[in-house]
């Protein structure tokens, strides 16, 4: 008799598809359904499949379910609000999106070797442009998988507004000012932002362009066709064949070289590029590769964008090739930017990326080792070495900077693996490192388990507040309505009235909590602004190539974003300080934990939200409402779907709250720059900066840090209790701002509804008992659809451990 294990080895063998072990990428015919899922694992595709029938089964019932209620109430004048709330609700159901897509942003400098991962990742080596040699991914370019039958690419140009706002700035900072010694004059000709200002308007427009003034550049036909769509669309059967027409649009050409495509000539044009995989068996639908160039951009909506596309990311991989991981202020600066991502944004993950580790000068790095160490025996050996002793040190580093900056309870820190040491090229080669030490496999599964996640409690959500909408209309269908029902209603709005005070209370207490840091911030930029503007202002080579740079910074209102050098933005640097010393208290107050000092928000909405569903299940036992038990089971699952709409909300307006100091500051200064930027001359520079100085001094007397603490603290106001016009009391939820006011509006729309009956609300309503036992049904199958993928994951861990073939088992997320 075999032993026990092999017994149920066999046994679990039995149960689980023959393709369990087999790559992914198998060649075999599928339906479109399973076309979307290919690039999971068997397992995890049994998972996805059985969310997604959950999800069209839902979205059908409710289809029927509309477009009967429609036609029951065509031909009437007057519909009743309540039934005007169930159709609205419905349609919205059905036109929500199936799961919106993770964008995964890939932020670092130039040459980290973003564009060289995402190949890698896709496996389609070449297909965005490489170069060791300069930049070139010139804009944000987008790459995801879709149903399509053909590699896609989308263009997006600026629009025609948007790029004669930009020949004005550039044409500004070409005006030569007049009586300049030959000193300032070659440092005029050497000013970096004079170069790329000449180098895009020549890519445009030709030679000696530099020399014309804006309204003739206005008259001048570029060099390259601009469709009137500003969008340019390329297709083609074959990767490579995309990818050769699309370089020219992407790949940033080198200063000086005079000759091109028509389409290199318009790069300066194109703010973003969407490219489209046909079913890809690696990336799966509903995850956004997005490779984020390092600064923004000198164009305002370019620039805009490239901040937006940070902060939409709700997965952040910081890169960094091997040899600048270990400092440099060019690293410090994007693991910043994205830090402030997690704050303002919508990122809860993020990680570190070292690329380029197969790269090690082997008697470099043995002299350097410590004595007593193992013997290294091979190249591949040292750099496995190296490889885990970066991913240690970082990985210890990053969290400690991460713990400064961000709550304590935060998800990305609850992630033990915060580093990955990845080599595009040995993912090719392997002559050292093996396809899955190179980790770029283990990207691939960092993405499919936050996309099913995302999918399991996107799908559980849909399911629960549909079946929300069902219990609704069999309330409305009840013609069992007791005598008091009334009574009971008014009750639950007394109590809502009062939770509603205590809720506002709350808030108060949880925002309160920003003030004593936005104080002590005031006080630390005060005492610091003076020395952060003069290293803001001062360059080690002096004025020189400074001068035209420094009225770039001044015509954008304080920013300047350029290809070549590290981002300026002065208004940034200066709430430094204030921002230092209310990041942990501001990340906690938006964090999703349950904290005991009541410094998170959410957690006082969700006890809002328990208190209201005990009380109607305690008036419902005491009152009689057993004979009206779906009004019951309405009410409940309304008010969880009304406050779970909340969290999205917040998370949108978290951006503009963070935001609100350093805005308040730059347009406290926009006149400050802009005498500043019309300064010509001899000695401009210093007569600039001279200006900056004066106008900072008067600016903080008057209290500009002050007015930026004020203003920070009225967006917080806003969020709890800003009011738009209201509509009828079926729209009112999408025309409130405030928490407390959507919540108020909402809760009591909800109550007029459960108390309708009496108006004969259930004459107008259409048969739909079968859709409503058809929802029931389906609100029963979450459980178990989550329980059988508990159980795949279960019987895969112990298929893996008890295999031979395989060293370990891979994690795999539900």
């Amino acid at each position: 008799m075999p032993p026990r294990p092999i017994v149920l080895y066999k046994l679990c063998l039995s149960l689980v598809d023959d393709d369990f072990f087999k790559e992914p990428m198998k060649k075999r015919r599928r339906s479109d359904r399973d076309q979307r899922f290919r690039a999971f694992p068997s397992v995890e595709q049994s998972t996805l499949k059985e969310y997604e029938k959950l999800e069209s089964r839902t979205r059908r019932v409710l289809s029927n379910t509309y477009q009967k209620l429609i036609q029951s109430v065509f031909l009437d004048d007057s519909i009743p609000n309540g039934v005007k709330y169930l159709i609205n609700r419905l349609l919205a159901l059905i036109e929500k999106p199936s799961l919106d897509p993770i964008y995964v942003g890939l932020f670092g400098s130039t040459g980290a070797g973003k564009s060289s991962l995402i190949n890698a990742i896709i496996q389609q080596a070449m297909f965005l442009p490489v170069s060791g040699e300069s930049i070139c991914t010139s804009c944000i370019v987008q790459v995801s998988s879709g149903c399509c039958e053909q590699y896609e690419a989308k263009i997006h140009l600026l629009s025609n507004q948007e790029w004669k706002q930009e020949l004005k700035n550039l044409t500004k900072l070409l005006h030569r000012p007049e009586q300049l010694g030959r000193e300032e004059e070659d440092a005029w000709d050497r000013d970096d932002a004079v170069e790329e200002a000449i180098w895009k308007l020549q890519m445009v427009y030709g030679n000696g362009v530099e020399r014309k003034s804006y309204e003739e550049l206005l008259r001048a036909k570029p060099k390259g066709k601009i469709p009137t769509s500003r969008v340019i669309t390329l297709k083609a059967e074959e990767a490579g064949e995309l990818s050769l027409k699309l370089d020219p649009y992407i790949r940033t050409q080198r200063r000086g070289w005079d000759e091109g495509s028509a389409e290199t000539q318009i790069w300066p044009l194109i703010k973003l590029v969407e490219v489209t995989l046909p079913k890809s068996e690696l990336i799966p639908e509903g995850v956004v590769l997005v490779d984020i160039p390092g600064t923004g951009d000198f164009n305002s909506k370019r620039d805009e964008m490239w901040r937006k596309t940070i902060d939409k990311c709700s997965v952040i991989w910081l890169i960094s090739d091997i040899e600048r991981v270990s400092g440099g202020r060019a690293h410090e600066d994007l693991l910043n930017e994205s830090i402030k991502a997690c704050q303002r944004g919508f990122c809860r993950d993020m990680a570190l990326v070292v690329t380029k580790t197969d790269k090690l000068h082997l008697p470099e790095y043995l002299r350097e080792r410590k004595v007593g160490s193992q013997a290294i025996q091979s190249q591949r050996e040292a750099v496995l070495e190296r490889n885990e002793m970066i991913k240690l040190q970082r990985n210890k580093v990053l969290k400690e900077k991460l713990k400064r900056k961000l709550p304590t309870d935060s998800r990305v820190l609850e992630d033990s693996e915060l580093v990955y040491t990845v080599s595009a090229q040995e993912y090719w080669q392997q002559a050292l490192l093996t396809e899955e030490e190179t980790e770029i496999p283990k990207l691939r599964e960092y993405i499919r388990r936050r996309l099913l996640d995302k999918k399991r409690r996107m799908v559980t959500k849909y399911v629960t507040e549909a079946f929300g909408l069902f219990l609704l209309t069999d309330s409305f269908s009840c013609t069992d309505n007791l005598p008091n029902e009334h009574l009971h209603v008014s009750g639950l709005r007394r109590f809502v009235e009062e939770k509603i005070q205590l809720l506002e209370k709350a808030i108060d207490q949880c925002f309160a909590h920003i003030v004593q840091p936005l104080q002590e911030g005031v006080q630390n930029a005060r005492s610091s602004y003076r020395q952060i503007l003069g290293v803001c202002l001062v360059r080690s080579r002096g004025n020189q190539g400074f001068h035209q740079t420094l009225k770039a910074v001044c015509l954008k209102n304080g920013i300047y974003a350029s290809r070549t050098l590290g981002r300026i933005d002065l208004n940034e640097a200066i709430t430094q300080p204030i921002y230092e010393q209310i990041d942990p208290v501001f990340g906690g107050i938006f964090r999703s934990g349950k904290p005991s000092d009541g410094s998170a928000l959410m957690p006082h909405i969700d006890a809002f939200k328990r208190s209201l569903q005990e009380k109607m299940t305690e008036i419902g036992i005491r009152n009689g409402w057993k004979y009206d038990s779906y009004k019951k089971s309405f009410l409940i699952q309304e008010i969880s779907a009304i406050l779970g709409g909340l969290e999205g909300h917040i998370l949108r307006r978290k951006r503009r709250i963070y935001e609100s100091l350093s805005t308040s500051v730059q347009n406290d200064l926009k006149p400050c720059y802009e005498e500043a930027a019309q300064i010509t001359g001899k000695k401009a520079c210093e007569r600039m900066k001279d200006v900056l100085r004066r106008g900072l001094d008067q600016q903080v007397d008057e209290g500009m840090f002050e007015r930026a603490q004020e203003r920070m603290q009225h967006q917080f106001h806003q969020l709890k209790m800003r009011k738009r016009r209201q509509r009828e009391v079926y729209q009112e939820v999408t025309q409130l701002n405030g928490i407390t006011e959507k919540v108020k509006g909402s809760v009591t729309t909800m109550l007029t509804l459960a108390s309708s009956q009496g108006d004969g609300l259930y004459k107008e309503l259409a048969d739909v008992k079968s859709e409503c036992k058809e929802m029931e049904k389906l609100h029963r199958s979450l459980r178990e659809v989550a329980e059988n993928a508990l159980l795949r994951r279960g019987m895969q861990d112990f298929l893996l451990r008890m295999s031979p073939s395989k060293s370990g088992p891979p994690k795999t997320w539900i």
